[in-house]
């Protein structure tokens, strides 16, 4: 199966190098999920090529999640390190795909390493919705209204069960999700062509320099770029019992909607490693200057290993 975790760097000041590699042994023995529902065919990659133009994808509104806002918390309670737009890193980009009214929508996500070099790893809660996606596809390294290195159909979608059985509050500690997706039009894989981060499980909570990017959703620029923010995180337990869990935070301004999916990023010994993508917490959080993530666990592995073999994606259950 390749390398299901981040081998190099960083994991082993996170997890012991023995429980890692129990931990490997387990994933290996774990057998598919049940199968629950029939994954529609990926759309042609020339397909989603000629619909996602530059205009389309500007006009995309930032994914929809069902359910009134929660209760905002208090705004950070320090300085705020501020954010600011640039032209992105190759491994980040965007998914773009129209939802049920045909409404472009888009959520960010990370290209990570895996053994075909397809894999995009986003916050469960931008896919969660069993609403049809016409024109799925994924965008490394979006900006301007620009395809800098093509446009990638999605294959599958892996979720927690969990998440889809329990919704986003309940559920938020698996708020993330991993998307196999197909070549670009003329055959190459995603990691062939941008590269990728490393996966890390099991990261701690404390990190003095974590690097986040977020895809906003603004009238205000017609082709938004990508925000780029350093900052440290910690351990938030949550304090709402319709949310519950420990998940990461992190103040970085102007971190507003759209920046859902987004990747928290660590220095490793091949770049960077990620750690967290915007979610979990309120889908992320309540207000634009502090954000949040699902803690990267075992589960989160499972569902890297389910992609990585073409197993049968969870599904939303059918009512009895």
């Amino acid at each position: 199966m390749g390398r299901p975790l981040a081998a190099r760097g960083r994991p082993a000041r996170a997890l012991p190098l023995t429980a890692l590699l129990a931990l490997v042994l387990a994933l290996c023995t774990v057998p598919a999920p049940t199968a629950r529902a029939a994954t529609a065919p990926a759309p042609p990659a020339a397909a989603v090529d000629a619909y996602w133009t530059a205009g389309r994808m500007a006009a995309a509104r930032p994914v929809a999640v069902p359910g009134e806002p929660a209760a905002a918390r208090p705004a950070a309670a320090g300085p705020v390190p501020p954010s600011h737009p640039f032209d992105g890193l190759p491994q980040v980009g965007t998914f773009f795909w129209t939802d049920a009214t045909g409404t472009g929508r888009f959520c960010g996500g990370t290209v990570v390493r895996s053994p075909h070099r397809d894999l995009v790893v986003t916050a469960g809660h931008c896919l969660r919705s069993p609403d049809p996606r016409k024109y799925l596809a994924f965008v490394p390294q979006y900006h301007d209204g620009l395809k800098p290195h093509g446009i990638y159909p999605v294959e599958r979608i892996y979720l927690d069960q969990r998440y889809y059985d329990l919704g986003t509050d309940a559920g938020a500690r698996w708020d993330y999700a991993v998307v196999r997706v197909g070549p670009r039009e003329d055959g190459a894989r995603v990691q062939r062509v941008t590269g990728g981060f490393d996966l890390l499980p099991y990261p701690g909570y404390d990190h003095s320099d974590v690097r986040l990017i977020g895809y906003p959703g603004s009238s205000d620029a017609r082709y938004p770029k990508p925000l780029d923010c350093s900052s440290s995180t910690h351990r938030y337990t949550s304090a709402d019992p319709a949310a519950p869990g420990d998940f990461l935070e992190i103040a970085c301004a102007g971190y507003i909607g759209g920046t859902s999916g987004g990747p928290f990023l660590v220095r490793d010994v091949g770049g960077y490693a990620l750690i967290g993508v915007i979610g979990g917490y309120h889908t992320g959080g309540d207000t634009p200057d502090v954000s949040y993530s699902s803690y990267f666990t075992a589960d989160l592995l499972l569902l890297y290993l389910h992609a990585v073999r073409g197993d049968t994606p969870a599904a939303p259950r059918t009512p009895a």
